[in-house]
C-alpha cells in the first residue's frame, strides 16, 4: 500500500482501532480468567493477534485474539496438565495450522456441518455460563460442566448473607449490573453512539460502583511489568510431546481454532465490499500467531467475530486498524495498570456470562429445523455431550451423527411397481445398493413372469452391481415365459463381457396386453 492510500484510509482505521480496543480489553482479560489463567496472558494474546496476525492476515479486516470458543478447552487443559504445558500444546497446534495453510487446506476446515458448529457453540456457551456464574460470586469454578451445575446451589447458598459473609452476593450484584448494562445498551443505544461497546460501559459502571461503595470483592491482578506475564517455553517442555494426550489436545486446539477462524472470516466477508479473504493465508497467519503464543506462554487465539464485526462497523478499511488496536492494548497494560486493577473480577465474569448466553443461539436451532428434525437432533446432541463430557467428545459425536445421517440418506430407496397389462414399470427413487436387495426382491416377486419390465433410471442417484445382478437374474429366470427387461439407456451405461460398453437393453415397449 502506497503512502497516499495509507493517508486516505488512516483516519478511519485509527477510529476503528480505538473502538476495537474498547471491545477487546475486557474480553481479553475476562477470557483469560475464565480459562484459569492470569488476565495479562489474554492481553498478550490480543497484542500478538493484532501486531503479528493482523500484519500477516489473509482477512485484512478480521481481528484475532483470545476467543470464548476455546475457553472451555483451555480450562480443561490447564486443570489436567498445568499452565506450563499449554505452551507446547499451542506450539504444535500452531505448527499444524501453518502446515495446513501452506498445503492450501483452508477450504477443507470449512467443511463442517452447520448443525455441529452451532451445537459446538451452544455447548461452549452453556459451559461458559455454568463456570462464570461461580466466578461472579467470587467462587472458584469446577473442572467440568456437570460439576459446576451440581455445585451451583451450594455456591449460591454460601453467597447469601445469612449463610455466609455475603461477599459472594455483593460480587454477584456487580456481575448482574454489568449484564444489565450490556443488555440495555444493546437494545436502547442511540445511533450516534452505536460504536460504543456495551461491555465497556458495563465494566465501567460496576467498577465505579464498587469503588464508590468501597466493596470488598476480588479485583483484576495486573503485573507491574508486562514481561512478568510472559513465560518462555523451555526446551525441556518439548519432552511433553511423548504424552499422547498432549498430541490429541494440540489437534483439538488446531481444528477448533481453525474452524472458528475461517467461519468468522467468511462472516466478515459478508459485512463489507472490500477484498475477499484468502483462507489459506489466514490459516498460516493464525498458525504463526499460535506458535508465538505457545513460545510466550499466552492463550491460544482465533479470528473472533465480535471484535471483527466491531472493526467493520466502525469503518475500518485496511489491516492497520487491527494492528493499531494491539498498540492500544499494550499501552493500556503498561500505562493504565493501576486503573485495570480496580476492575472487579465479577464484572468481567458478567461479560462472559452475557457472551455465553449469546452463543446459545435458539434462532439458529429453529433455522436448522427447516432442514429436518435430524439436524436439530445433531445440534442438541453435540451441545449436551460437550456439557456432559468434554469439547472434543461432543464434536466427535456431532460428526458421527452427521455421517450416520448421510449414510441413511444415501441408502434410502423408494420402490413403486406400476402395471398396465404386460407392461410393468419398476420406479425407483434414491440409491439402490446391496442393502436394498431384499426390498427389490420383494418388489420383483410381484411382477408377472411374462411381463415386459421397464426400469427408468432418471430418479436413481446410484445403483450398484448387486442390484443390477438381481435385475439380470429376474430376466434370466423368466426369459422362457416371454419376459423382457428394458433399462433406460440414457441414464445407465455399464461394462459387459468383451470390454465393450453398451446399454442394458434396447427395445420397444408394448402398448399394453
Amino acid at each position: 500500500m502506497n503512502a497516499e492510500a495509507i493517508k486516505a484510509t488512516l483516519p478511519r482505521d485509527l477510529m476503528a482501532s480505538v473502538v476495537v480496543f474498547l471491545v477487546a480489553l475486557p474480553l481479553c482479560m475476562g477470557i483469560a480468567i475464565a480459562s484459569g489463567m492470569p488476565p495479562a496472558k489474554g492481553v498478550v494474546t490480543g497484542i500478538i493477534g493484532g501486531l503479528v496476525v493482523g500484519w500477516l492476515s489473509g482477512a485484512p479486516l478480521q481481528v484475532s485474539g483470545p476467543a470464548a470458543g476455546l475457553t472451555v478447552l483451555v480450562f480443561e487443559l490447564v486443570q489436567q496438565y498445568g499452565a506450563a504445558m499449554l505452551g507446547p500444546i499451542l506450539l504444535l497446534a500452531g505448527a499444524l495450522q501453518l502446515l495446513a495453510g501452506r498445503l492450501k487446506l483452508g477450504c477443507w476446515f470449512r467443511v463442517t456441518a452447520p448443525a455441529v458448529v452451532y451445537g459446538m457453540l451452544a455447548g461452549i456457551g452453556i459451559l461458559i455460563v455454568l463456570s462464570q456464574l461461580h466466578v461472579m460470586m467470587d467462587a472458584k469454578p469446577q473442572a467440568s460442566g456437570l460439576d459446576n451445575l451440581s455445585a451451583f446451589p451450594a455456591a449460591l447458598w454460601a453467597a447469601l448473607p445469612f449463610a455466609g459473609d455475603g461477599d459472594g452476593l455483593v460480587a454477584a450484584s456487580l456481575g448482574l449490573l454489568t449484564i444489565a448494562c450490556m443488555w440495555v445498551w444493546d437494545r436502547l443505544k442511540p445511533q450516534r453512539l452505536r460504536l460504543l461497546p456495551g461491555a465497556l460501559l458495563g465494566v465501567a459502571a460496576a467498577t465505579l460502583l464498587g469503588l464508590w461503595m468501597g466493596l470488598d470483592v476480588r479485583r483484576v491482578e495486573v503485573p507491574d511489568n508486562l514481561a512478568d506475564a510472559i513465560t518462555w517455553l523451555q526446551p525441556a517442555d518439548l519432552l511433553a510431546f511423548a504424552d499422547p494426550g498432549l498430541l490429541v489436545a494440540a489437534l483439538a486446539v488446531a481444528f477448533i481454532a481453525s474452524a472458528e477462524t475461517l467461519l468468522s472470516a467468511a462472516a466478515v466477508d459478508r459485512m463489507h465490499q472490500g477484498p475477499r479473504a484468502d483462507f489459506d493465508r489466514e490459516l498460516s497467519a493464525q498458525g504463526i500467531g499460535n506458535m508465538l503464543c505457545g513460545m510466550l506462554g499466552a492463550l491460544p487465539m482465533t479470528g473472533v467475530i465480535v471484535r471483527s464485526s466491531a472493526n467493520v462497523q466502525a469503518g475500518a478499511r485496511t489491516r492497520v486498524s487491527a494492528m493499531l488496536h494491539a498498540v492500544w492494548l499494550l499501552a493500556a497494560v503498561v500505562l493504565l495498570a493501576a486503573l485495570l486493577e480496580r476492575i472487579p473480577v465479577a464484572s468481567l465474569a458478567g461479560v462472559l456470562v452475557y457472551t455465553g448466553l449469546k452463543l446459545i443461539d435458539l434462532k439458529a436451532l429453529r433455522q436448522l429445523g427447516r432442514y429436518g428434525r435430524m439436524a436439530m437432533l445433531i445440534h442438541v446432541a453435540t451441545a449436551l455431550t460437550i456439557v456432559a463430557t468434554d469439547l472434543l467428545t461432543g464434536v466427535l459425536v456431532g460428526f458421527a451423527l452427521t455421517l450416520m445421517q448421510l449414510a441413511w440418506q444415501a441408502s434410502r430407496l423408494k420402490i413403486n411397481v406400476v402395471q398396465d397389462g404386460r407392461r410393468v414399470e419398476l420406479r425407483m427413487q434414491g440409491a439402490a445398493t446391496f442393502l436394498k436387495v431384499p426390498q427389490m426382491s420383494r418388489a420383483l416377486a410381484g411382477v408377472p413372469q411374462d411381463a415386459w419390465l421397464y426400469v427408468p433410471m432418471e430418479h436413481l442417484r446410484y445403483i450398484d452391481h448387486a442390484c443390477m445382478e438381481l435385475l439380470d437374474e429376474w430376466q434370466r429366470s423368466n426369459q422362457g415365459n416371454g419376459a423382457r427387461l428394458i433399462i433406460e439407456p440414457r441414464a445407465l451405461v455399464r461394462r459387459v463381457e468383451g470390454g465393450r460398453r453398451q446399454a442394458a437393453y434396447l427395445g420397444t415397449l408394448p402398448e399394453g396386453n
